[in-house]
């Protein structure tokens, strides 16, 4: 037999009406227990009935830059774990870092969903405004427009990067360069920030030769790689902005035949499954994606139960805190090394 809502207030030991509430987004003092019985009856309310009745699509979109970048993937089960209990569908956009295809894909969505978790291809974007406009909750994720007060779920990209280029100043590098993200996006400003401030604070110069901008891609990590191998004096060290752009540096230092940690150490921005099992062992500064996309879920939920109060919720900036995971490609410098072995460095 299908589970109907008044056997869900049976097993939960409320009204037929709570459990109505609970579903709509709303916020209620026995939200454990009628959670629980949701998952455990498997109820599923007629959304299609549900829809016509109240012009509510009970669908919520999720607009990310690259679906293939793990992080993202993380972020996706946040959110997916906060929605699994309640009436609410979610399907998931790629915009492919292109302003673009974003405004393409916001402008559709507007009129199909009940509310947009998006991570904005650039700190300028004028889309989102359009959202705001139409009165649709939205919630930024990661990160965020320039001059917007509005919901988001970031994490300390300053702070994160100072701790990485911390660790590789302790074990004694002072030359240390970074492949950046773009400079127009919250993470890639954030991090290459934290890069100089930590430098700046320790009194070591970083030239403008070991300070490469990349896209936040594969390729571009290999790409800026090798520039920084074809130097007359290669860094010792490099604090890679993200986890793919940290993938394609590896590969360049592995095709170069660089020993990462003994000539080269490298440090990335987010945490990857393979980690642990790369030889050596990548060291990381990660952050709780998971529970990003889990409070950036609730956000979104918590503006629905107030979309048709007279007084609107207030906004929530929420940063959340990095860690250093420290393994083997890290390690003291070694003075000259990578130069004597590669003076023309794969050129």
């Amino acid at each position: 037999m299908t589970p109907t809502i008044n056997d869900v207030a049976i097993r939960a030991g409320v009204s037929t009406a709570t459990v109505s509430r609970y579903m709509a987004g709303e916020k209620i003092r026995a939200e454990a227990a009628v959670r629980r019985a949701v998952e455990e009856l498997g109820y599923r309310p007629a959304m299609a009935a549900r829809s016509l009745r109240s012009g509510i699509h009970y669908v919520v979109a999720m607009v990310v830059p690259d679906i293939t970048n793990p992080y993202f993937a993380s972020v996706v089960k946040g959110v997916e774990s906060v929605f699994r209990s309640t009436p609410y569908n979610i399907f998931v956009c790629n915009s492919d870092e292109s302003p673009e295809t974003e405004e393409q894909v916001l402008l559709e969505a507007m009129n199909r969903v009940d509310g947009i978790i998006l991570a904005p291809t650039t700190e300028q974007d004028d889309t989102p405004f359009q959202v705001l406009e139409r009165g649709l909750p939205l919630v930024f994720i990661d990160r965020e427009l320039s001059g917007g007060d509005l919901d988001s779920v970031l994490v300390d990209n300053v702070g994160g990067a100072r701790t990485a280029v911390r660790h590789l100043i302790e074990l004694g590098h002072t030359d240390v360069a970074i492949i950046s993200g773009p400079l127009n996006t919250t993470p890639g400003r954030g991090r290459y920030d934290g890069y100089l401030m930590e430098l700046c604070n320790a009194g070591i110069e970083a030239p403008e030769a070991y300070r490469r901008v990349a896209n936040f891609r594969e390729s571009s990590g290999y790409e800026a790689m090798e520039q920084l191998l074809a130097l007359d004096k290669p860094p010792t060290a490099v604090f890679c902005a993200n986890n793919l752009m940290t993938m394609g540096a590896l590969k360049a230092l592995q095709a170069n035949r660089v020993a990462i940690g003994d000539e080269m150490s490298v440090i990335g921005f987010d945490d990857l499954d393979m980690a642990s099992m790369l030889n050596p062992p990548l060291t990381v500064i990660d952050r709780p994606a998971v529970e990003q996309g889990a409070i950036a879920a609730r956000l979104l939920l918590k503006s629905f139960a107030h979309n048709d109060a007279d007084t609107p919720a207030e906004r929530q900036r929420i940063v959340l805190p990095t860690q250093l995971i420290e393994r083997e490609s890290c390690r003291p410098p070694r003075s000259g090394a990578l130069a004597m072995k590669h003076p023309t460095h794969g050129s």
